[in-house]
């Protein structure tokens, strides 16, 4: 940064001429705070957290979203200090996001009654069947509405009490507020969206008042929060939402906050594919592809959400429970191995080494075969995980391969889900990637080029991913009365954006369809593994 830009830089913060956004993602918490210029971040900060098993379902404690979000706040302000000398106290807008769907249960006292079920529990198997039928659209079974009616058709206790169904980034914005509202693709997680309404589909709402009948307090829609499109005003902090974000006193009141939205939109608004034809795909414990559609599908499927962007349009979603996890476990061996012999190196250059070692692999991985199943895979019929690699005995064992077909289990199961889009005709001109994956340059960005058989690109303002994503959500607030969400993004955020982008190289794609044969076939042993072990 220039001494002009900084002086800029200090200009917007002692203004407040600036947005902040924050998103719960999986393993961090992470803060990102954009100058007048969205394209400029000024700072940022983190907190690492894992989800837990209780009781047989993942979750979070609620103290530790509170203890996450004021370490991350209190490191982005310090990073702000320390670059550009100068401690924020308050902003142009703030907007929330978080991982989607989920159940987050309140009373009418505001009391949490059940501990949160995250996205990654797969025990509603019997309620998404039910609501799939009775809707005729898929319901997953991480939707919010499949926790609520699995809770309804096991008559749990706390059913009677509900007063408020929310999902994470709609929780922390309710507490920041006081307002029960939800961005319209976060909100599309949690009960399917009308796109001609930007709101929850009225003959879906009346088809599940039917199946519910009297065993829920009251309808649906009392219990939901209140559905915004991008660049809808949601409310400003309140003096107890100050407090709770910042402990220290310094953050001042009364500054207006966007929609909160879900790890999905804003994934798509920070790689600019929010128009139709326009996809993205976001790995990080998880896996998924987003693509806007043109027009509707011609029936439900099971490997695909319809949900939408920020601003309202239809897409569909391939979502994959496991992503990079499992991949990031064997780096971490190797990382230990290399300190072990005498010659440490960080994860950064692990990561690196190994990714262009996979680069010398075979175009089909040598025969290897690699599953991230650390949980449950709908896609792929499978209620829990266990991670596996294999190989017969005439496969080319080098660590090239080994690489490549962890690389390539990242994206098996996604590669699964995108062939049902292919099969519908759905049109698409430009797929965006990011995550942390994506850093190491070539690698797997063209393995993904290869598993899609289509472009894909990397972009570098997508660096900072969904807490940048919701950033920008916020500084749009300023812009909604003069340009729709797809042109403030094209022409005030990405006018000017470097991107690479990889074409799907023939002897990948090749390979990798000779690898997505052997993976199809093999989930038969990773369900013998789930079965045994």
């Amino acid at each position: 940064m220039t001494a002009r830009q900084d002086s800029a830089a200090r200009d917007d913060i002692a203004a407040g001429r600036t947005s902040l956004g924050i998103e719960l993602g999986s393993t961090r918490i992470k803060a990102c705070l954009i100058g007048s210029d969205a394209t400029e971040v000024l700072a940022t900060g983190s907190f690492a957290w894992e989800n837990r098993l209780e009781g047989g379902l993942w979750t979070y404690a609620l103290d530790e979203v509170w203890t996450g979000l004021q370490a991350a706040f209190a490191d982005l302000v310090a990073d702000a200090e320390q670059q550009h000398g100068i401690r924020p106290d308050t902003f142009g807008a703030i907007g929330i996001s978080a991982m989607m769907h989920g159940y987050l249960a309140f009373d009418e006292q505001g009391e949490l009654l059940v501990p949160f079920r995250t996205w990654r529990n797969t025990n509603t198997g019997v309620a998404a069947a039910e609501l799939s039928e009775t809707l005729g659209v898929n319901i997953p079974l991480r939707w919010s509405i499949a926790h609520l009616h699995q809770a309804v058709v096991d008559a749990e206790p706390h059913v009677p009490q509900l007063d408020f169904v929310t999902t994470l980034a709609g929780y922390v914005h309710t507490q920041l507020t006081g307002e029960r509202v939800l961005g319209v693709g976060d909100a599309s997680g949690m009960f399917p969206i009308d796109s001609a309404t930007a709101d929850y589909d009225a003959g879906m709402l009346e088809a599940y008042a039917a199946l519910a009948g009297d065993r829920l307090p009251a309808p649906l829609t009392a219990l939901l929060p209140a559905v915004k499109v991008a660049g809808a005003g949601a409310g400003a902090l309140t003096a107890a939402g100050a407090a709770l974000l910042d402990p220290t006193g310094a953050l001042r009141p009364g500054i207006p906050l966007c929609p909160p939205e879900g790890d999905a939109g804003t994934g798509m608004v920070a790689t600019n594919a929010v128009a139709p034809r326009t996809g993205n795909v976001s790995a990080g414990t998880s896996i998924f592809a987003m693509v806007v559609l043109e027009h509707p599908l011609s029936e439900a499927h099971d490997e695909l959400d319809l949900v939408t962007t920020p601003a309202g349009d239809a897409v569909a979603m391939v979502h994959c429970n496991n992503g990079a996890s499992e991949l990031a476990a064997w780096a971490g061996l190797f990382t230990r191995f290399s300190a072990a012999a005498g010659q440490p190196l960080d994860d950064d250059a692990v990561f690196d080494v190994l990714f262009r070692e996979a680069l010398a692999g075979e175009a089909d991985a040598g025969g290897l075969l690699a599953y991230n199943y650390l949980a449950g895979e709908p896609i792929a019929g499978l209620t829990a995980g266990r991670p596996l690699f294999v190989r017969t005995p005439d496969s080319e064992f080098s660590l090239a391969n080994f690489v490549r077909a962890q690389l390539y289990g990242v994206f098996g199961t996604l590669a699964l889900g995108m062939q049902t889009l292919t099969a519908e005709g759905v049109g698409l001109d430009r797929m965006f990637a990011h995550g942390g994956m994506f850093r190491t340059a070539g690698v797997a960005q063209r393995f993904l080029a290869g598993a899609l058989a289509a472009p894909v690109a990397v972009g570098e303002l997508a660096s900072e991913g969904g807490a940048w994503g919701i950033a920008v959500l916020a500084s749009y607030l300023a812009h909604s009365d003069d340009l729709v969400l797809g042109a403030y993004l094209d022409e005030q955020v990405f006018a000017a954006a470097s991107v690479t982008v990889a074409d799907p190289d023939p002897a990948d794609v090749a390979g990798f369809a000779s690898y997505l044969d052997r993976y199809r076939a093999g989930l038969a042993v990773e369900a013998a593994a789930v079965a045994s072990l």
